[in-house]
């Protein structure tokens, strides 16, 4: 099955995550606007929407 995974590196963590608000399942989430955002896999139905939508290549799907 394919996942989806944050490239942390690719991140700027600087801000809020504007990909949290794409994500049609709720799967990410992100503690601070320092931080990367994280996934919940549980959740996650690995539709790709958050690595289209990320500008910096953060999100990836194996």
């Amino acid at each position: 099955m394919t996942h989806v995974r944050i490239e942390a590196s690719r991140c700027p963590q600087n801000h809020f995550c504007p990909v949290i608000r794409v994500c049609p399942a709720g799967a990410i989430s992100q503690k601070n606007p320092f931080s990367a955002p994280e996934i919940d896999h549980e959740k996650c139905t690995s539709c790709g929407l958050c690595s289209r939508y990320c500008g910096y290549g953060a999100f990836r799907k194996d």
